[in-house]
């Protein structure tokens, strides 16, 4: 099976991307409206919400932000991923093989977990503008009416009910909350591609396998599916605390008055003034949220990819 181009692996992850931050946008806004204040439940969240289409608010920046960060991330994994696989090739060092419902190479442990890793934090730092945009337009802290407004307040670093100041206006504003974001997604995307790919060499020995090499396309699909599910609630819940205290910092203004600026600053309030658990708020609808977007994008990504290298493949054939 002839190996499909980094393009397909970009638009590919793009379509995942886009399909599952369409329809799981009401879960990533609740998330962020649980995190954004110490008390705060799902049903006083659900209460405020008079209108059907406030589930959707926030809906531009965040498609921007998962279906371009999906698309970018799936190609530099790939990137890092196939290289590995040509140098273990090359030098006979690990086979590269791959599972019955997928075409993605075969990696050690580590090297899924370092090649995840590094790729994250390469593409968050590329999409961090969006990503703060798209949680301050999901909080009931700020009321943009458009996405000019939105993006001088970020640079401005406007507070919540604060007015407009240039005396701290910097485009670092745009990457404020990176390290801790980097500290939740680097470990989560790694952990995540570990799992998910220990997970589908599983299948095999819960389901009648074909003599052919490959499952069935429905068969293939459940199976990612669900190793996508699987890996994304665990890495998730591993890294629930660093998601807490980056929503929270890229909430707040970056003002000289004795208002909370830093990562370290977020935690020591939590755990002071606070309670630990608050560390986890929002967990449940994280869970639900990325388990579904993963299983919903990785599904897609994987059969898009499939399907692009059956059909070079049948091409070939056909030229040959």
């Amino acid at each position: 099976m002839s190996k499909p181009s980094n393009t397909v692996h970009l638009y590919a992850g793009f379509s995942g991307g886009l399909t599952s931050s369409l329809l799981l946008q009401p879960l990533d806004l609740l998330k962020t409206r649980l995190q954004q204040s110490n008390g705060a439940t799902l049903t006083k969240e659900l209460r405020k919400i008079t209108n059907i289409r406030e589930l959707w608010k926030g809906t531009l920046p965040s498609c921007v932000r998962t279906s371009v960060g999906s698309g970018l991330y799936l190609s530099c994994l790939n990137v890092l991923r196939t290289n590995l696989a040509a140098y273990h090739q090359k030098h006979d060092l690990v086979p590269v093989r791959q599972t019955s419902s997928s075409t993605l190479p075969k990696l050690t442990m580590q090297e899924n977990l370092a090649t995840g890793a590094l790729a994250r934090s390469i593409i968050g730092f590329c999409t961090m503008p969006v990503t703060i945009l798209k949680v301050r337009y999901e909080s009931t802290l700020y009321n943009y009416t458009s996405i000019n407004q939105a993006v001088r307040s970020i640079y401005y670093a406007q507070a919540p009910g604060e007015s407009l100041t240039a005396m701290r206006g910097s485009l670092r504003n745009f990457f404020k909350g990176y390290w801790v974001t980097t500290a939740r997604d680097a470990p989560n995307a790694g952990l995540y591609v570990l799992f998910y790919e220990k997970l589908k060499l599983l299948a095999p020995k819960f389901l009648a396998h074909e003599d052919s090499a490959m499952f069935s396309t429905s068969t293939s699909a459940m199976i990612n599916s669900v190793a996508a599910f699987t890996s994304s609630c665990l890495s998730t819940a591993i890294t629930a605390p660093f998601d807490t205290i980056k929503t929270r910092l890229q909430l707040l203004g970056d003002t000289k008055n004795g208002r909370i600026t830093t990562s370290r600053q977020v935690l020591v309030h939590i755990l002071t003034k606070e309670r630990f658990v608050n560390l986890f708020d929002g967990l449940s609808m994280r869970l639900l949220r990325k388990g579904l977007s993963a299983g919903i994008a990785w599904c897609i990504y994987e059969e898009l990819v499939k399907l692009s290298a059956t059909t070079n493949s049948q091409e070939t054939v056909l030229k040959g």
